[in-house]
């Protein structure tokens, strides 16, 4: 069971709903963009999971605004989906997650989702440079 099958499963237990195989087989595409198995990443939430989250299971989200002049673009949308690690939901002028950890991390980044990117790529590099000494 991937993590899109797990969360799916959390969030109907959340709202003492069903969760058995074919429930979880419906549920699974109509609330993750992308349906397709996955290790890591994947957890963007379409709006009618987002809706069931906050209505009906109650879970706790944290919006985040993105500075008036932020774009999104196919590139930020790539790195959302791959480094990303708990659910989240996109609009042109916010982004709600549901870990408190990457709400702390977008907070920190005003919102700028490009610097957060370029930050922890920079972070990478420098770690893998220094375990190469």
């Amino acid at each position: 069971m991937d993590l899109k099958d797990t969360y799916t499963k959390v969030f109907l237990q959340a709202a003492d709903q069903d969760a058995d195989q074919n429930t979880l087989k419906q549920y699974r595409s109509t609330w993750w963009w992308n349906v397709r198995g996955k290790d890591t990443g994947g957890l963007r939430l379409t709006e009618p999971a987002l809706q069931f989250v906050t209505d009906d299971a109650k879970i706790k989200t944290y919006k985040i605004d993105f500075p008036k002049d932020f774009a999104i673009t196919a590139q930020i949308l790539l790195w959302l989906d791959n480094n990303i690690d708990g659910p989240y939901y996109i609009t042109k002028k916010s982004i709600v997650v549901l870990k408190e950890k990457a709400a702390f991390q977008l907070y920190l980044f005003a919102g700028d989702i490009k610097k957060m990117g370029y930050n922890k790529a920079l972070a990478r590099k420098f770690s893998q440079d220094s375990t190469e000494e």
